[in-house]
């Protein structure tokens, strides 16, 4: 059997935890900062984890994850 390949904008996007949880980066830190306040970017810095429904579709793009 061929290995199954890994989805490339997935393996950019996502990185699994230790305990098995899936990690994403923040939306809407990336362009036009200058209109959003302090506040909200400083509180998007970082990541968060993945909602428990898109967990499972997150998974299927990433076969050895």
């Amino acid at each position: 059997m061929p290995k199954m390949k890994t989805k490339s904008g997935a393996k950019k996007r996502f990185k699994l935890s230790a305990s098995g949880h899936i990690k994403r980066g923040q939306a809407f830190k990336s362009h036009i900062l200058t209109k959003k306040t302090t506040k909200l970017k400083r509180q998007l810095r970082g990541m968060i984890g993945v909602n428990h429904s898109d967990k499972a579709s997150v998974l299927a793009m990433m076969p050895y994850a």
